[in-house]
Formats: structure tokens, sequence, C-alpha cells
């Protein structure tokens, strides 16, 4: 049922806002609803193109439903089928040169009769190019000229008027969504692949490499497990933001333990100043949980939150450290759910994104890796 006509009498309460915006959410739903249950082989046979061209997936409309599929096409981009935009007005006066015998023509039109849409059909007839069409029936004259049909059947707009693109356009946008994912599926498009794709932002950055956002081995604290904690914390000093670790190595380089602040400071509370002269091999935490270059940084992010520590060494192949995951650099991307269950006391600290201080629970000293 489409929304009931706004009265144009003046501005709406609070409560008839709410009530009108539910009703276009659950018209929608409705619509998406109809068309996951209206799937049939026709929809197998329009992937089977897609997971078969060897070219790219040209992607039109006009129109709402032409910025439907731009995103449509940013979709499948970025999940591994090449794609372009071309505008069916721009295609007729030259446009149509960027297609390629190799491409797939993937048209969008709730009507199947839009002007400029169908005066492209012949053209790309004439190209041979294999035609995928979302259309409202598959009667219409796009439905008819197109290679494979998925239609969307009749739908009730979530407009007031029952005019405004809404429902329409929001089951165009879910189909191409099923269409881009179900085809990456198949390709067996990985997470790195997708990293590749999205190499900016916070999206990016997740994906990215630790060796890439960790602090390097010349901005960390470093030092010999033979060493005593007292010639330890007198004798290191490292530039910038200070890491409330000190990576412990054996005569090889390799990584062998890990002393926190936090383990100083219990020195101290239980009276156990003499310690401060033994070799801090006595008093670190052993074979530290620790990950190796090239593992991405969310899964890195995901262990410090499951195991509640504040401090990631990264070490080389032959288990030497080359830097250090601190938990102060990487608190925005700690899952919400994870950060609420973590242990410890609650501070803001400096430097989160865009400089924005984050209000964020501190971890538990270092634990030991599991056996």
């Amino acid at each position: 049922m489409s929304v009931e006509p706004v009265s144009p009498s003046g501005p709406l309460s609070p409560f008839e806002q709410l009530r009108f915006a539910r009703e276009v959410l659950e018209q929608e739903s409705r619509t998406l609803a109809q068309l996951a249950k209206r799937l049939d082989s026709r929809f197998c046979e329009a992937v089977d193109y897609l997971y078969r061209c060897r070219g790219s997936v040209i992607v039109s409309g006009m129109g709402k439903a032409g910025l439907v599929g731009q995103k449509i096409m940013a979709t499948l981009a970025s999940t591994g089928t090449r794609s372009h935009c071309l505008h069916p007005a721009e295609a007729v006066h030259g446009d149509l040169g960027r297609v390629h015998p190799d491409d797939l023509m993937l048209v969008l039109s709730q009507s199947g009769e839009t002007e400029e849409v169908v005066r492209l059909l012949p053209s790309l007839k004439r190209l041979g190019l294999p035609i995928v069409a979302i259309t409202g029936r598959a009667t219409s004259t796009l439905g008819r000229a197109a290679t494979v049909v998925l239609e969307l059947g009749p739908i009730e707009e979530a407009c007031a008027l029952g005019l405004a693109p809404s429902a329409s356009t929001t089951a165009m946008l879910a189909l191409g969504d099923a269409l881009a994912l179900v085809t990456s599926r198949m390709r067996g498009f990985r997470r790195e692949d997708f990293a590749r794709f999205h190499p900016a932002g916070s999206l990016g950055r997740k994906l990215s490499r630790v060796e890439e956002q960790m602090r390097p081995l010349g901005q960390c604290r470093v030092a010999s497990q033979s060493e005593t904690v007292r010639q330890v914390f007198v004798g290191l000093s490292v530039p910038g933001r200070r890491s409330g670790a000190i990576m412990l190595v054996d005569g090889q380089g390799k990584l062998t333990g890990i002393f926190t602040d936090s383990d100083l400071a219990r020195l101290f509370e239980h009276r156990r100043e003499r310690e401060l002269d033994e070799p801090i091999r006595r008093v670190m935490t052993r074979d530290p949980i620790r990950v190796s270059v090239g593992t991405m940084l969310i899964d890195a992010v995901r262990l410090m939150a499951e195991r509640k520590i504040s401090e990631l060494p990264v070490v080389d192949a032959g288990g030497r450290p080359v830097g250090l995951i601190d938990v102060t650099d990487v608190v925005a991307l700690i899952p919400e759910d994870m950060a609420q269950r973590w242990p410890g006391r609650t501070e803001t600290l400096p430097g989160g994104a865009r400089g924005v201080p984050h209000r964020v629970v501190l971890p538990e000293p270092h634990r030991r890796r599991p056996a």
C-alpha cells in the first residue's frame, strides 16, 4: 500500500514524520521480500553471463535508474568484475566507441520504455552484445530485446503520490548487489583481493598489512633479555610517543619476551625492588603473542581484542621483531562489542581518527601466547 498523501496544511508533527518514514521503509522492505521470492533460473543465467564475460560489464540506465546503475557498477568493480557505466543518451552520440565485442550490457529501466534506452537497443544488437535487463516487465521493449530479463514485476512506489522512483530503485539496487556478490563469490574473490581495490580510508587501513601500520623498530623499545631491568629502563630512549612495552630478544635477535610499564609498576607495588638488578628475562612475559609480517591489520586488531592485550609485536620469518602494533594507534578499529568487554581502566587517548581523542578501555598487561 502506498504511503497516504500528505496534507499541505503545514509541517508534520514528529509522530507523523516517524509514521510516514516507517511506512516508506516497510513498503520498500515488502518489495524486496517479494523480489527475493520471484528469483528463478533467469537470475542464474544472468550470473553465468557476468561470470563468463571476458571484457567489461557495461551498465546503462537513464535518470534514477542510471544513478542506481552507477552504484551497481561500483559494486561490480570493487568485487572482482571489471565494470563501467555508459550513459544511454551519450552512447548514441559517439560513446558507443567505448564498447568492446567482449563486453556485456547490463541495462536498467523500470518501464522498459525509456526513450534514450530504447534508442540505444538497435545499436547494441548490431554490435552483437548480450544484454542483461533489469526491468519491470519482460514484455517491454527492453525486455524483448534482452538476452536475459530479470523481471522486477509490479511495484508500488513508496512515494505518497505513487510516482517518485523509490521502491523500484531499491529493488534494482538490491538485485544489482545480488548479481555482483554472487558473481564475486563464484570468482573466489578473497579479502586480499578486496584490499587491493580499497587502499584508502578506514576500510583500506583495516585491510592493509601490519608492516604498513605498525610502529617501525626505530620507534620501539627493544633490549637484550640478559640485561637487568634497571639497565633496560635507564638505557632505552626512543623518539616519538613511547609504547608501553619493551620487546626482549636473545643473542640471535629473536623475540623471546615482552615487559611492560605495568610489569615495572607491579615490581614496586609488591616491594620487589631487588629484582630491578636481576636479568629482565626472569620477570618478562615469555613467548608473547605476536604476528608475522604480512598479517592483515584487521586480523591483528581482532587478535588484540580477543586476547585483551595492548601491544602486539610484529616479527619477520626468522622470529626477529620488526615493529609493534600499539592499541593507541588502532583503537578506532577495535570492534565495539569487544572494546566494551575489554578489562582495565578507561582513559582518553589522543591521536584518534582525524585527531579526535578516543574514550577507550585500556587492556590488562600482555599475556602469554597460548601453548
